[in-house]
Formats: C-alpha cells, sequence, structure tokens
C-alpha cells in the first residue's frame, strides 16, 4: 500500500496533520518526507505540539520507519534538531543523494532582492540550493560523516516496506507553488504536484494505491503573488480565520475556498479522495467532532458541495487541531 499526501492550493492547508493521522492510526510502517525546510508541517499528538521542516510527521509514532528521500533538501542543524524532537535515530534513513543546504546557501538568497522583495520568499536556501544541484555543484549527504549512520539506498528501504508493509509519502507545500504549475514566479523551486513528489522519492505511479489531496476549508497564502478573492486583514479577523506561517510567522493572506483552484489542482494530480481541513474555522459547531453524523448541518452540506462540484469523494474531514479531531468517512 502506497498512498501519497498532496497540497491541494498554496501550501498551510494542513498536511502534516492529515499525514499523522493516516500514518498513526492506519498503521503505516514508512514515512517519507519530501520537498524541503522551508516548508513547515504541525501537528498536536498526546497534548503536544510538534513543527518538522525536515521529518514527517508521523515520525512522532516510534514504530514508523522514516525516510528522506533523494529528491529532498535538508539542512544538518534541523534534522538533528527534529531527531531530539522525536527521541530517537533508530529506524530514521537519509539517501545517499539528499540534498544538503549549507549557510552559504541561505545568504546567498538573504542578499537576493528579487526573493526578499518581490516574490516574498522564506530565505531558506532551498532555492539556492536547488540551482547548485542543477549545476552539479551542490554536496550530498553522503559527502558529510555526521550522516553516516543514517545513509542508504532508499530503494532498499523501499522495496522492504512495498512488500510487507505501508508506504506514505507525505509531500509539501501546495499545488500552485509548484514552479511548473504554479502562480511563476511566485511559487516555490521545485514540482511540488502528486509527479513532482513520486520524482523525488523514486516510485513510479502505477505503484501508488492512494492520492490524498489536501484542502483547507479556505485559502490561504504567504507572501507575494495572486489569490482569488483575497479578504481583507479586518474580514479574516471578523470571520476568525488569521493564520501565521510555521516557518516565516507571517500572517496568511486568506480567500474563501476556491472551486477553481480546486478544480485545477484535481487535474494536476488526480487524487483518489480529498481531505478537508479547518472545517471548524468556518462552522464553529463542528469543533472536535468525529462522527460525520454530529457535523452540523452548514458542515455537511460544504463537504456535499465540494463532492457534487469535484467529484471526488471527501474521506477526512478535519475538526480541530488534535490528531484525533478528524471525521473519517468509508468510502
Amino acid at each position: 500500500m502506497i498512498t501519497v499526501i498532496v497540497g491541494g492550493f498554496f501550501g498551510d492547508e494542513g498536511k502534516g496533520k492529515v499525514a499523522a493521522y493516516i500514518g498513526i492510526k492506519e498503521k503505516y510502517t514508512l514515512a517519507i518526507r519530501t520537498g524541503s525546510v522551508n516548508a513547515g508541517h504541525t501537528v498536536f499528538y498526546n497534548g503536544q505540539e510538534y513543527k518538522f521542516r525536515a521529518l514527517p510527521t508521523s515520525s512522532i509514532k516510534k514504530e514508523i520507519e522514516v525516510l528522506i528521500p533523494p529528491g529532498a533538501l535538508i539542512r544538518l542543524d534541523v534534522f538533528f534538531k527534529e531527531l531530539e524532537l522525536i527521541g530517537r535515530r533508530k529506524g530514521i534513513y537519509v539517501d545517499i543523494n539528499t540534498g544538503i543546504i549549507t549557510r552559504e546557501h541561505i545568504m546567498r538568497e538573504e542578499t537576493d532582492e528579487n526573493l526578499a522583495k518581490r516574490i516574498g520568499s522564506t530565505k531558506q536556501g532551498v532555492g539556492a540550493a536547488m540551482a547548485d544541484r542543477v549545476l552539479r555543484r551542490l554536496k550530498l549527504a553522503r559527502d558529510y560523516e555526521e550522516l553516516r549512520e543514517f545513509l542508504v539506498d532508499s530503494m532498499d528501504i523501499i522495496d522492504r516496506h512495498r512488500d510487507s508493509g505501508r508506504i506514505l509519502i507525505e509531500g509539501t507545500q501546495g499545488t500552485f507553488l509548484s514552479l511548473y504549475h504554479g502562480t511563476y514566479p511566485y511559487v516555490t523551486s521545485r514540482d511540488v504536484t502528486a509527479s513532482g513528489i513520486l520524482s523525488e522519492v523514486g516510485i513510479g505511479p502505477k505503484d501508488v494505491d492512494e492520492v490524498v489531496l489536501v484542502f483547507k476549508a479556505f485559502v490561504t497564502r504567504v507572501g507575494a503573488g495572486p489569490l482569488e478573492g483575497e479578504l481583507s486583514p479586518d474580514e479574516a479577523e471578523r470571520l476568525g480565520i488569521v493564520e501565521y506561517g510555521t516557518v516565516t510567522g507571517r500572517p496568511r493572506r486568506v480567500a474563501p475556498f476556491n472551486f477553481n483552484y480546486a478544480k485545477r489542482a484535481i487535474k494536476l494530480n488526480s487524487p483518489t479522495c480529498l481531505a478537508i481541513t479547518k472545517v471548524d474555522a468556518i462552522y464553529k459547531e463542528a469543533y472536535g467532532v468525529k462522527r460525520w453524523e454530529d457535523l452540523p448541518s452548514g458542515a455537511k452540506k460544504f463537504i456535499e458541495e465540494i463532492e457534487d462540484t469535484l467529484r471526488v469523494p471527501v474521506k477526512y474531514i478535519g475538526t480541530g487541531p488534535e490528531l484525533d479531531h478528524m471525521v473519517v468517512r468509508e468510502l
């Protein structure tokens, strides 16, 4: 069983919580995190908040093995800090070809006026490292002695779990931040659609059983670039949907749920099912609900409208910050 988690809007859709829920509750054996440290995933588990920028969120479950694939980029300080956060090093693997971001990459982005002022980059060194990789001068995980205990050929790990386990691939950011399919130039430095995620890991599309496309009940975006139907900060405040970025701390720009974006995201990702998060932010009575029949009527109508319009079933409905604040529907 191989499942891919993909963001449907501009990131910040709640992929981290969805990935943690699926990985832990549905007993996956291997969690893979693609992307890089410019994307933060947050999950609340057993009363504690965890924020990840390198590891997959389901790594909080010690029985789940973890793989950083060859297409990912990591910073050593972030990686080791997150190992301390989860309290283990056993069962953590890094592909020999995973790229490494250095302080020099960060400095290059911090002094790039186009990235800082026009694009609104997170300035985490990811784009500079990707550029070095394209130019064949980026140092890889195999070049760092401190990573030796974690190094593997990821194909060996994937094959072992493919035969006897369940593999969860946690993508980062969102469809419309894709370098190729997003709102260029206000995009990230890689393709973050399902196809791009699989390419980073090294798994072909025919091997995938499930693609979960994650939408939030409203749209948010950090940094510059178009946002259809954008609300004023005052209106977002009135509706109670003000948010801040996990990595940057910047306020997220807000717009209502957008069916135009959603339809295009479905064409780009071919999902088997959808996850809709933060339903409780729009329908306050949905907070903490765990059964479909207990959702308020407005929330049910909203989910049904999404299914009728997009013609993809909604399997997961997020109703609060805790991992268990989730409605799961049998499809």
